[in-house]
């Protein structure tokens, strides 16, 4: 029967529906979430529940997680959803687990996505300036507040949003990088590299947008392929060792040609096996010269034959790279305005994977070239402009943009008798992560943070990474492998909108001004006024002070990277605001091990020599339901706004939760439906029990010792539950933890526990010691799920809890994860349940056969004949095979059939003692002896 169905019925004589214990309660079946979540909103907000949270945790052990910031542009999108639901998850559970889980949120609102926008709206014809306005002709101080006003209204926008997901934290007292404070201390933790040294201006070739003009971090870059033209070209040997090699070609082979101006060197490997190649035939096409002499790798010898259309030819001898040491050949473009030599070097980096086994070396636009240009002294040409446009150290191509320069290149090796050929290729190729647009490698000016110098950052960041736990483990060497490899940080970018890098250069020696009186000025200048100081007229002189004249030094006007500024979050959220540091836990999507665990590593371990976290959790990305990316051009976009308008926010906090949160999730229409369905079976095991507790008071309770093995293995269970709830609190892998709750709730609850009790819940007298007992442990139950399902579903819960204990100051949210008791814990108990359980479903297949034949309706129309050696007394089979009748019989297996007798009007047992009641001629003798105490 189900919740609503009276095991009792009216008959000719007597109706005993009233004197049945049907479940009741005001807890609707339909959660009705979408429209009831904001009401349960606004109650907390009234309760003051964070406040009251945060005074009623003083004094116990402080949980921080510190917020990584969302960028404050546009609407949040599935993975913002993932990611602070996974945070409030893990905060409440330490909150109910005992600790002080204070959380504060923030946004990162500087940068370059905020200035693209802006410059869109200027841009815009439909705009409000209606195209006509150019960022460049705005006053700065005008441009940076209309960034800041952009930054502040999405802000708000996406503040309202993660409350509606039923994120809690102080929202109120929420951070954001552009906050005067926040300035303060960002521009503060600069002048801490200043003043150790690690802080220094140099020449390198960096990732550069021409397209937003700016250097980009790694964490800002995206891998598409791209078809890039290739060039394989000759450098003509004018000095060799051996007298052979005179006047024979080296050939290189090169996916950028664009860089051959740029071009200072030649890199060889000391170890590769090189062929001396006789041309003696070509095919037709080809621009190879019978009788020249060619180097090239031999591994790449077959390859380069088809890639050059060589024909005939030999090899003259074979030599090892080492041999080239010393030589130097003419630039490819020798007549052009390229007219100096070009050494041959030695270079690690240099293989036979692909090419020729020659790589030219360009050391404005490569990081190995540019560190073997700066091992061999080689000059660093500045051949392109910010824009990607060629500058007059480019000859011939002044003005000519990079990526439309290959035709204008290749022409100009064919006239110079340098082309060998030409081709493209697809490949993996960076790109800015905001325009789409490729970068290049540039070599510029910029502000760098030295990894390797006595601050030992590196050191410093690869010690810290091992003494800090990862979620998941392997988090620990891709960051690892990342911080071992990287180069120095460059933290400078050409924008306005942003913290600048506020230091002075001195203009005669070239050096940063390394005066703390001076930091300090410009410190509290921005605490009160914010980074706009730096900007106002009179700024160098108000800064430097008295005794130095403005006109002597450089004002710095590049601002800092963002990662810098959302690696030091933890200064002026944890340090400023007497936070715990360093932080329990860091958690963000797996992308920020090169991005904000990265950086906040760097900074803090070069501000304070430790890392700001203890723990680093990561989560996958949000797919389709097909493993797809989700773009708005496929239409698969899965919007949690519009998840919590059709569903609630309950079901996507259900969602996230019954995922592997470490791997990538999917979602859409149909998974969204199975969590609806699942989140229904779970409402329906707390309706089932709020409908059996009605009127529970406490003297109904039972000792544990005197409770059945029934409801002690009941306890039991919760007690396996309860371990590996806290465990997952305590370690922070939350894998498996609630779809096992949920399965308890449908297995051991509903399909079984709930299914026996149903009889004596409904059927016993009020005061029966079975009744008694079960109402115990569905009062336990109610208190356990409510508490365990609080971090999940936040409003659910609330629901069920209050609806049970009405209270216009309590919540759930207010209460610990219950302690259970030690006792309630047997695994003895539980093996021979899980032995009980496998007999009993061979008895219930036997069942299942006679209804499927038609010969009962129900299993209370039947009668089991139990083996003798299955245990325990026939009446405690009846009840949990749930049969009117069992008898023991000297056999090996049960048999099952039709239970003799008639059926109770009231229970719907099948006995043959209904009918011998004179007074209740319909009704089993248990049930006659309950009506007559009513």
């Amino acid at each position: 029967m189900n919740d609503t169905e009276a095991p009792a019925r009216a008959t000719g004589t007597q109706d005993y529906r009233g004197t049945v214990f049907l479940p009741q309660t005001a807890f609707p079946m339909k959660g009705d979430l979408p429209k009831r979540e904001p009401d349960w909103l606004k109650r907390w907000e009234g309760l003051g529940l964070w406040s009251r949270l945060r005074e009623g945790s003083k004094g116990r052990p402080p949980f921080v997680l510190h917020d990584g910031p969302p960028y404050a542009n546009g609407p949040l999108h599935i993975g913002h959803a993932l990611n602070k639901i996974l945070k409030d998850v893990i905060n409440r559970a330490a909150q109910m687990s005992g600790l002080d889980a204070d959380y504060v949120p923030g946004w990162d609102c500087h940068g370059l996505p905020i200035e693209w926008k802006v410059e869109e709206e200027y841009r815009d014809p439909k705009g409000k300036y209606q195209g006509g306005r150019k960022k460049d002709d705005v006053p700065v101080l005008e441009f940076r507040a209309e960034c800041r006003a952009y930054a502040a209204r999405w802000l708000d926008v996406q503040r309202e949003e993660f409350k509606r997901l039923g994120v809690a934290g102080d929202w109120a007292g929420r951070y954001a990088t552009m906050d005067f404070p926040s300035e303060a201390t960002i521009v503060g933790e600069i002048g801490k590299f200043l003043m150790n040294g690690s802080l220094y201006r140099g020449l390198r070739p960096v990732m550069w947008s021409p397209v937003e003009k700016t250097a980009l971090a790694e964490a800002e870059i995206e891998y598409h392929d791209h078809v890039s033209p290739t060039l394989w070209a000759r450098f003509r040997l004018v000095k060799a060792g051996a007298g052979d090699l005179a006047g024979a070609s080296v050939v290189i082979w090169t996916t950028t040609p664009w860089t051959i101006p740029g071009n200072r060197a030649v890199a060889y490997g000391a170890e590769i096996d090189y062929a001396l190649v006789h041309v003696a035939g070509v095919a037709e096409g080809s621009h190879l010269v019978p009788g020249e002499r060619l180097l090239v790798a031999l591994p790449l010898l077959p390859q380069f034959e088809k890639d050059a259309k060589l024909g005939a030819h030999t090899v003259v001898r074979i030599l090892k790279g080492e041999e080239l040491a010393g030589a130097v050949a003419a630039h490819p473009l020798r007549g052009a305005g390229y007219d100096f030599d070009v050494p041959l070097l030695a270079g690690d980096f240099v293989t036979t994977e692909a090419g020729t086994g020659f790589v030219h070396i360009a050391p404005s636009h490569g990081e190995d070239d540019f560190n073997l240009g700066r091992e061999n002294g080689l000059p660093v040409p500045e051949t392109v402009n910010d824009d990607g446009t060629f500058t007059l150290q480019a000859p011939g191509f002044t003005g000519l943009h990079v990526f439309k320069a290959h035709d204008a290149v290749y022409a100009a090796c064919e006239a110079a008798g340098t082309l060998v050929a030409k081709g493209k290729l697809t490949h993996s190729y960076p790109h800015s992560w905001r325009s789409k647009k490729p970068v290049i490698f540039r070599a510029t000016p910029q502000w760098f943070i030295a990894m390797d110098d006595a601050n030992c950052i590196r050191e410093k960041s690869l010690a810290a990474i091992d003494a800090t736990q990862f979620v998941p483990d392997q988090g620990r060497n891709r960051i690892g492998s990342m911080v071992a490899a990287r180069p120095d940080w460059c933290i400078s970018r050409q924008r306005a909108w942003g913290v600048p890098i506020a230091v002075f250069v001195d203009r005669r020696s070239g050096e940063p001004l390394r005066d703390p009186a001076v930091m300090e000025r410009i410190v509290e200048a921005f605490r009160v006024e914010g980074a706009d100081a730096w900007y106002q007229p009179g700024a160098a002189a108000r800064f430097l002070g008295e005794g130095r004249e403005p006109a002597d030094y450089e004002q710095v006007m590049d601002i800092v990277d963002v990662w810098f500024e959302s690696g030091s979050t933890h200064a002026f959220v944890l340090r400023d605001r007497g936070m715990p540091f360093p932080a329990d836990l860091y958690l963000e999507g797996s992308d920020q091990h090169r991005g904000w665990f990265h950086s906040s590593l760097l900074e803090s371990v070069g501000t304070n020599g430790v890392a700001p976290f203890k723990a680093v959790l990561t989560h996958g990305f949000v797919l389709d339901e097909s493993g797809r990316k989700m773009s708005k051009s496929l239409g698969n976009v899965t919007a949690p706004q519009e998840v919590m308008q059709q569903y609630g926010a309950d079901i996507l906090r259900l969602w996230v939760m019954n995922s592997d949160t470490a791997d990538d999730l999917r979602i859409g229409k149909e998974i969204l439906k199975q969590q609806a369905e699942l989140y229904r079976r779970l409402r329906n095991t707390l309706r089932w029990l709020l409908g059996n507790l009605a009127g529970f008071e406490e003297a109904e309770r039972v000792p544990h010792a005197e409770l059945p093995e029934l409801e002690r293995w009941v306890l039991h269970r919760l007690t396996e539950l309860d371990g590996k709830l806290r465990q997952a609190a305590k370690d922070y892998d939350w894998t498996g933890v609630y779809p096992e709750i949920h399965a308890f709730c449908s297995t051991d609850l509903s399909a079984f526990y709930f299914d026996i009790r149903k009889d004596s819940l409904y059927c016993d007298a009020a005061g029966s010691h079975r009744r008694r007992s079960a109402r115990t442990v569905l009062d336990v139950l109610h208190r356990c799920l409510c508490a365990w399902l609080a971090p999940v579903l936040v409003f659910t819960a609330e629901e069920a809890w209050l609806a049970r204990f009405p209270d216009e100051n309590d919540s759930i949210h207010l209460h610990d994860f219950p302690a259970l008791p030690g006792e309630w814990r047997d695994e003895a108990l539980a093996e021979r349940w899980a032995a009980l359980r496998a007999r009993r479903a061979e008895a219930t297949g036997l069942l299942e056969e006679l209804r499927r034949s038609g010969e009962i309706g129900s299993s209370l129309q039947a009668s089991v004949a139990i083996p003798a050696g299955a245990g325990f007394d026939p009446g405690f089979w009846e009840e949990i095979l749930i049969v009117s009748r069992a008898g023991m019989v000297p056999a090996e297996s049960f048999t099952a059939t039709k239970a003799p007798g008639a059926k109770c009007d009231r229970c719907w047992r099948v006995l043959e003692e209904v009918g011998l009641s004179a007074a209740h001629p319909t009704l089993c003798r248990r049930c006659e002896a309950v009506v007559d105490g009513q």
